[in-house]
């Protein structure tokens, strides 16, 4: 119960991600408790990282590690499911709550300025990601393949109704091919 407790508290304080709070997770599960050794928490960590998927499937495995201590498989089951909806409840919550807010004052003149305000930025995150992964694969001089993809996807996007999974799918054929 404490556990869960302490990541509903961390949930809202996990800004950057899950692993931005792990330091004070190992605080409280190794130093604090005692229930987990330095070796099962970076062990959690480093498989976590390593599967496919969200990074805060560590979570999952510390609850899962904290259970399987106290009781054994079932209780490390329920320590898997309670530690994630714990540190996933709060963060999600807000967000629906802001959502809704939001939806509701769509209207309002500071919501309007607010998202007029924020497109510019959300374009140029966008357009800086795009730039990074079609650099990062051939370097500066050899990304300009997948800059013209990147430009031509965001060209569609723009101008056209065409949905994002047809495109996503022509990107991920183009890959297969070797192309970009």
């Amino acid at each position: 119960m404490g556990f869960a407790l302490h990541l509903l508290a961390l949930s809202l304080l996990a800004v950057g991600g899950a692993i931005a709070v792990a330091p004070d997770m190992h605080r409280y599960l190794v130093v604090q408790q005692g229930w987990l050794t330095d070796a099962q928490f970076a062990s959690s960590i480093a498989l976590a990282q390593a599967a496919p998927g969200p990074n805060v499937l560590f979570v999952a495995l510390l609850g899962w590690n904290v259970g399987w201590q106290a009781q054994g498989a079932v209780s490390a089951t329920l320590g898997l499911a309670i530690a994630l909806g714990a540190m996933l409840l709060p963060s999600s919550l807000l967000t629906l709550a802001i959502t809704r807010w939001l939806h509701r004052h769509r209207d309002d003149r500071a919501v309007r300025a607010f998202k007029q305000g924020m497109a510019p930025v959300v374009v140029g995150l966008l357009l800086a990601t795009a730039w990074i992964l079609a650099t990062a694969q051939q370097g500066p001089q050899g990304g300009a393949p997948l800059g013209a993809l990147a430009a031509a996807v965001t060209l569609l996007v723009w101008r056209t109704r065409v949905h994002l999974l047809w495109m996503l799918a022509a990107g991920a054929l183009l890959g297969a091919l070797g192309w970009v």
